[in-house]
């Protein structure tokens, strides 16, 4: 697979738990996540079209290939977490499962997804052009989905042992996921670390032009505040240490 032209080296920060290895993989653009078990692995999302191959170094990077990831979760539907991620499902044939609302927005029987004119009133911020710099050779304009998704089994058997959380609003079937039995929230963009296109750093709701309906997302991150996981792994921005209950009022009160 050609390797895509990168914005900055990867980080990969690895999070140990009882029985599994969570994998956080940051990038200035977008972020995935690899769940490691007794040799299998869960990818969750995959960054921008152009990042498939990116997608691929940072698996061999923690020591495994493609062909051991077991299955794929999916926190929403948009290009920059399907995109690399639809080039690896297509190639390796694994399972990709999400929350069933978001099925159809997955296979593109609609697409919820921000239009330049959507974007309009962010154009006075520099940080909107360097994004726009930066992911245009990425396909950000690409409105590609999955040729096969699935809602989530029941069981949801796979590695790391992933659990669900409904977080509706930044699109309507849009999911988070707890890993590493419960320590960290892979929250996508319902609470995200930081955005170029932001003019602030730390958590927050991700700028209201990407969402679809921001009052269900900001109720969805009111719900975060009940959780008891201390790491923020979001779709956009660093790795975010301390209780993502406090980050969460913390994004509300912005």
């Amino acid at each position: 697979m050609r390797r895509p032209l990168r914005t900055r080296p990867m980080e990969i920060t690895r999070i140990e738990g009882d029985s599994s290895t969570t994998h956080f993989v940051h990038t200035d653009v977008v972020n995935w996540v690899l769940l490691e078990q007794d040799g299998e692995l869960t990818l969750i999302d995959g960054g921008y079209p152009g990042q498939a191959g990116q997608v691929v170094e940072s698996i061999e990077q923690i020591g495994r290939r493609p062909e051991d990831i077991r299955g794929a979760l999916l926190t929403h539907a948009h290009v920059d977490h399907l995109g690399g991620l639809a080039k690896l499902h297509s190639r390796y044939g694994f399972d990709v499962f999400m929350d069933p609302v978001e099925v159809d927005h997955a296979l593109r029987h609609h697409l919820q997804q921000a239009t330049p004119l959507d974007l309009a009133p962010l154009a006075v911020r520099p940080g909107l052009w360097t994004w726009l710099a930066k992911t245009l050779p990425l396909g950000v304009l690409s409105r590609s989905g999955l040729s096969a998704a699935a809602p989530f089994p029941e069981p949801l058997d796979l590695p790391g042992s992933p659990v669900p959380v409904a977080s509706p609003g930044h699109t309507d079937g849009h999911s988070a996921y707890l890993v590493g039995d419960g320590r960290a929230l892979v929250s996508g963009d319902a609470l995200v670390s930081g955005h170029e296109v932001s003019a602030i750093a730390g958590p927050q709701c991700i700028p209201s032009p990407f969402q679809h309906d921001e009052p269900t997302a900001r109720r969805s991150v009111e719900r975060f505040t009940g959780l008891e996981a201390d790491l923020l792994l979001a779709g956009h921005g660093p790795l975010y240490r301390g209780r993502v209950a406090d980050a969460a009022r913390r994004a509300l009160a912005l």
